[in-house]
């Protein structure tokens, strides 16, 4: 082994390991400016090379101030979690081996962990066990996966092969979703080729739920046009769940594919508190979620799963006479839009490994009980008012401006200057979001290091900044 690993890799341990430890007493918030962090980071490029433990030490220095504390207990403005310490490690062996997990004969052992990983994610999830699966590097990547195999499947049943000639003078195909879709979504379509014009809002009620009647209506409307149907498991805002048994019927009553973005959502399927939320989801076409959330699996990775792997494998197959392919193995390639790629379900089966069914159960129950703590805490406190009560573990707190006379413009202002002043503080780290025209702050709770103590400090930080 090369001298230069026994110098960087246990000073690399030493970094890691302060900075997790430091975490809890940390700001939650960068520190540092974009100019600052230009001004250290952005040097000529050498001539010659550096030792590559000065390299670590300079790096870590001059990041100072200019990360987030997403990895800690306090950060709540995405729906970001952690690391739990399985995974953190297992993904830090992934570099370490450095597999190119494309084909089962590049890298034999994270092609069966993958493999694994998909049935043990079914089974969790309560989807079809024959489904197909893919590990791609996050939700976005997952609607592209699972889209590609709807675009195919849904053209194919008119004649028309995509993957051969392409969607010039092909069949248009309708998307059809809530209006509070999120924008991931767009992007997968535009990325697909599909285009933003396809994307048809449906009105939603007060929850943000898709209902019955505007997508009935919307399917009757053209009833031969081929169509795809966009459901959530979880808005990002609210929480808020599609009435799947319901939708999924009529949508595949009108020969609609239906697919599922449960980014979050789709893990209260593990919790026997939350999983009524998901009844009927099982019967969709494709779901995407994302490990990087809920099952706090380092960055970056997303499954996708789709319910018909014919559809699934013609979109995103490839083959070559210089491939290597290994009968009666899987080959990940033949599954995820990606070539290359990161050796990723080894942190998938750590954190799984870890957690276990219970372990799971049990910290997505007490992230949404933290959440709804939170969201009342703040709520409650003079001139906080909430918007959107948690379903599971999102939920809108927003902040009133005191003057008599206040108008509802005066009172988006005083919420964003509120969410500047936590930011400021460092206590913690919340974001803002617009939701029925009113300016909120969202609160989201994901990390499986949050724990009521941060829930509290967090609490009397916000009435602090009132």
């Amino acid at each position: 082994m090369s001298d230069d690993y026994r110098a960087v890799l246990p000073r690399t341990l030493e970094h890691a390991l302060a900075y997790l430890d430091a975490l809890d007493r940390a700001p939650a918030s960068a520190s540092a400016s974009a100019e600052e962090l230009r001004r250290r980071l952005d040097r000529p490029l050498p001539l010659e090379g550096s030792p590559p433990e000065r390299v670590l030490d300079e790096l870590v220095r001059d990041v100072s101030g200019g990360l987030v504390g997403s990895a800690g207990g306090r950060f709540f403005a995405w729906v970001v979690g952690g690391s739990v310490p399985a995974s953190l490690a297992a993904d830090w062996m992934t570099s370490a081996w450095d597999q190119n997990a494309a084909l089962h004969a590049c890298a034999p052992a994270a092609a069966v962990a993958e493999e694994i990983c998909g049935g043990w994610l079914k089974a969790l999830l309560g989807l079809p066990e024959e489904a197909s699966f893919a590990l791609v590097t996050g939700c976005q990547m997952a609607h592209v996966t699972c889209l590609a195999a709807a675009r195919h499947q849904v053209l194919e049943r008119l004649g028309w092969d995509v993957e051969r000639r392409g969607l010039f003078g092909a069949p248009p195909i309708r998307l059809l979703g809530g209006d509070q879709r999120h924008g991931s979504i767009d992007r997968a379509a535009r990325l697909l080729g599909l285009g933003r014009d396809s994307l048809i809002d449906l009105p939603t009620d007060a929850a943000g739920r898709l209902t019955a009647g505007p997508l009935a209506a919307a399917l009757e409307e053209a009833p031969e046009a081929p169509a795809i149907v966009l459901l959530q498991a979880g808005d990002v805002n609210t929480g808020a769940f599609d009435p799947f048994a319901e939708l999924v019927a009529l949508a595949h009553d009108h020969g609609a594919w239906v697919h599922v973005d449960g980014a979050f959502g789709l893990w209260a399927a593990t919790s026997p508190e939350h999983r009524s939320l998901l009844r009927g989801v099982e019967g969709a076409d494709s779901w995407a979620t994302d490990g990087h959330k809920w099952l706090n699996v380092p960055y970056d990775c997303g499954y996708a799963v789709v319910a018909h792997p014919e559809a699934h494998r013609a979109a995103m197959t490839y083959r070559a006479s210089y491939l290597s392919h290994v009968e009666g193995a899987r080959d990940q390639m033949d599954w995820n839009p990606e070539w290359s790629r990161r050796a990723r379900g080894f942190a998938t089966y750590a954190a799984l490994r870890q957690l276990g069914r219970a372990g799971l159960a049990e910290l997505i129950a007490r992230t949404c009980r933290l959440t709804r703590e939170l969201v009342e805490g703040i709520g409650g406190l003079p001139g906080g008012e909430i918007v959107a009560p948690p379903v599971i573990n999102q939920g809108l707190v927003r902040f009133l401006d005191p003057r008599a006379g206040a108008s509802p413009a005066d009172h988006d202002r005083r919420t964003d200057a509120v969410i500047a002043s936590i930011l400021e503080r460092g206590e913690a780290f919340f974001g803002g979001t617009t939701w029925r025209g009113k300016r909120c702050m969202r609160v989201s709770i994901s990390s499986w290091q949050t724990t009521r103590d941060d829930v509290a400090r967090v609490i009397d930080a916000v009435r602090q900044a009132l």
